[in-house]
């Protein structure tokens, strides 16, 4: 799977068999773009969700936890904006949430519990309702523009491009789908899910079981990336399953179906990553050694989260005391006397022997931070745990982007 999605796979982008989806621009985004989307099924589909641990919850989040719990995890469909995050909005934002869950709930002929809603944009905004409605009774008409790459990219606000990815896993009695798209550039850091997605499988299971897959695709996927250390308050991943395929999940095919899932999760957790706000590459930072591999991630969010290290990369400056001084401040308890360090896939060339500087050829290693991803490897050398975390470099346009998102 690709950092990036292309134009191509975009165009070839399909959900899971068993879902269709529509789009439409109703307004939200002054630029006129894309911002309303619906994803649903003709049958209720099992669900789960997972959604921001930030104590600053937008009103679709907390509809979305309400609604999963009610509706026991039977879900007809998503309804989805961008250019407004109706977050902080008080009463008057849950009951946009509300209506906004019961007007497209009402055009597929669902309960209106049985209809999650996703938001993304300015916090603190009101939803503008009028628009919103007229846009979603397009989204049920031949107005509205069919498609799961137009319902990609209709999700999107300071991204660059859309975010798809696709795998098949095989069953004892046949292949499955998994399939979705993410929105996701800025305010990503993880405690959970750092960004919307919406992914679609057309095998039969259940909630439960599609929970706890969920939550382990997720720890090794969406957990694992960091843009600018922010958390948002709308942060939701949601999977749908609408059993077309008829092929089950059962006890014994769980682990291959969650390594499929996790895949697709990387996929779209790698592109958001790359997809940083001012962003010019992906830096992947493995982390090894550690005694748990919670400690390996620990250390490597600390090194994903330093403006130093990331500027550092921006300018391919091999500057890998700050790095090392990243590592230090995590909180864990590392022995910098047995840190080892390289740049460059297979660890092309090593930086740091056994806690001391080695020698290197600086002009190489700046090439190799100029790599997309950009390989970056520490070893604690303490036990046999590893991680693997995801982020950007920082560049001046992150601070344009940031600096006037509202104005």
């Amino acid at each position: 799977m690709s950092i990036l999605t292309t134009d191509e796979q975009l165009e070839r982008f399909a959900l899971a068999p068993g879902f269709r989806t529509t789009a439409t621009a109703c307004g939200l985004k002054k630029s006129g773009a894309l911002d309303l989307l619906m994803v649903w099924s003709d049958a209720p589909c099992a669900a789960a969700g997972l959604f921001t641990t930030n104590r600053v919850q937008a009103a679709p989040v907390l509809l979305d936890r309400e609604a999963l719990s009610s509706a026991a995890g039977r879900i007809r469909g998503v309804v989805a904006n961008a250019g407004c995050a109706n977050a902080v909005t008080g009463d008057r934002g849950m009951a946009d949430a509300r209506r906004m869950q019961a007007v497209a709930a009402a055009a597929v002929g669902a309960a209106p519990e049985e209809m999650l809603v996703l938001s993304t944009g300015v916090i603190g905004v009101f939803l503008d309702m009028d628009k919103v409605e007229r846009g979603i009774a397009t989204l049920h008409s031949p107005a509205g523009l069919s498609g799961a790459g137009e319902a990609a990219r209709a999700i999107i606000t300071t991204d660059t491009r859309p975010k798809v990815a696709t795998t098949e896993v095989r069953l004892p009695d046949g292949m499955v789908t998994i399939s979705g798209f993410a929105k996701g550039a800025g305010m990503i850091h993880p405690n959970m899910a750092t960004m919307l997605a919406v992914i679609t499988t057309d095998a039969k299971a259940g909630p439960v079981r599609l929970d706890r897959a969920l939550r382990a695709a997720v720890a090794g996927s969406f957990n694992r990336i960091s843009v600018d250390g922010d958390m948002s308050t709308n942060d939701t991943v949601l999977l749908l399953a609408s059993g077309a395929s008829g092929q089950a999940v059962t006890d014994a095919e769980e682990p291959a179906f969650t390594a499929a899932l996790r895949e697709v999760c990387a996929s779209l957790a790698k592109q958001i990553a790359r997809d940083g706000e001012g962003a010019t590459r992906l830096v992947e930072l493995r982390v090894t050694g550690a005694t748990t591999t919670a400690q390996a991630h620990r250390v490597g969010d600390s090194i994903a989260c330093s403006p130093l290290v990331k500027t550092a990369i921006h300018g391919n400056d091999p500057n890998w005391g700050r790095i090392l001084a990243a590592a230090g401040y995590s909180g864990e308890p590392i022995e910098p006397a047995r840190v080892r360090l390289w740049f460059g896939e297979g660890d092309e060339l090593q930086l740091l022997d056994w806690g001391l500087p080695a020698e290197f050829d600086k002009s190489q290693a700046s090439l190799l931070l100029q790599r997309d991803p950009a390989v970056i490897h520490l070893d604690l050398g303490l036990g046999e745990a590893g991680s693997v975390v995801w982020t950007c470099d920082f560049s001046a346009e992150y601070v344009r982007i940031n600096a006037d998102y509202t104005t």
